[in-house]
C-alpha cells in the first residue's frame, strides 16, 4: 500500500518508573494508513510506549509529535482537548458506562468536544450500523456480547474522526473468531477511511494482519517487520 505522510513520531523516548529503567531511547514513525503492531513479552514497554504515544503518560525524556504537533509538552485543558479530538482508544476491557446504550456510549466522547447533539447522534448511527450493529443501538452493554461491546469501543475511539486509533491488547479479552474478526475490521477502516492503528498485542499471528510489526525487548525495539498483506 502506499503511504501519505507522517502521522506520529516520537524520538528517544525513555522513562523510569523509580529506578527501574522501563523504556530505554525509543523511535518510532507511523504514517497515516498504517497499521502498526508491537509485540513483545511481558515487560518489554509495550503499553507503556503506547501510553506515551497517547498522551496517557508522560516521557522522562524525549519528544512526541502528531501530525507535527509537539504533544508530550502539552498539560491540563489542552491536553485533555487534544486528546478528545485527535486519537481514539481501544482497551482489553471495553470500558462502556453500563447505564448508557450502545448509541449513547459512542456518542460521549463527541458530546464531550462539545459537537453538535444530532450531528454526533448522526455519526454514531452511521458508525455502528457500518460496524454491523444497526439493530443494537439502544441496547445496553450487558445485552451485548463480547464482540458487539468491543464493537461498540471501536466506533465510541472514531466518533471524533481520530487521527490515530491506540489499541491495548483489544483482542485479550476476546475469543479467537472474534479477535480475528476485529483485526479484519481495522483493515476494513483503514482501507475505507484511511485510518491509523497503533496496536499493542501479544498475539503474534493476530499482528501478522498488519502492515508493520515492531518487535520490543526490554525497553527497546529491536526488529521492525513489513508485512506484505
Amino acid at each position: 500500500m502506499v503511504y501519505f505522510r507522517r502521522m506520529l513520531s516520537a524520538r528517544n523516548i525513555v522513562k523510569y518508573y523509580g529506578e527501574l529503567q522501563v523504556l530505554k531511547g525509543v523511535d518510532i514513525d507511523i504514517a497515516k494508513g498504517e497499521i502498526v503492531s508491537i509485540v513483545g513479552s511481558s515487560g518489554a514497554g509495550k503499553s507503556t510506549l503506547l501510553h506515551i504515544l497517547g498522551t496517557l503518560d508522560k516521557p522522562g525524556k524525549g519528544e512526541v509529535k502528531l501530525q507535527e504537533q509537539r504533544i508530550d509538552k502539552l498539560t491540563g485543558n489542552a491536553l485533555a482537548k487534544f486528546r478528545n479530538l485527535h486519537i481514539g482508544f481501544i482497551f482489553q476491557f471495553h470500558h462502556l458506562l453500563p447505564e448508557f446504550t450502545a448509541l449513547e456510549n459512542v456518542c460521549i466522547p463527541g458530546w464531550i468536544a462539545g459537537k453538535k447533539k444530532k450531528e454526533v447522534q448522526q455519526r454514531a448511527v452511521e458508525l455502528l450500523t457500518n460496524l454491523g450493529l444497526g439493530q443494537r443501538l439502544e441496547n445496553k452493554p450487558h445485552q451485548l456480547s463480547g464482540g458487539e461491546q468491543q464493537r461498540v469501543a471501536v466506533a465510541r475511539a472514531l466518533i471524533n474522526n481520530p487521527a490515530i486509533v491506540m489499541a491495548d491488547e483489544p483482542t485479550g479479552n476476546l475469543d479467537s473468531t472474534n479477535g480475528r474478526e476485529l483485526h479484519k475490521l481495522f483493515l476494513e477502516l483503514r482501507d475505507k477511511y484511511q485510518q491509523t492503528f497503533l496496536i499493542v498485542t501479544h498475539n503474534e499471528e493476530l499482528a501478522q494482519m498488519s502492515d508493520r510489526i515492531v518487535h520490543m525487548k526490554d525497553g527497546r525495539i529491536i526488529e521492525q517487520l513489513i508485512i506484505n498483506n
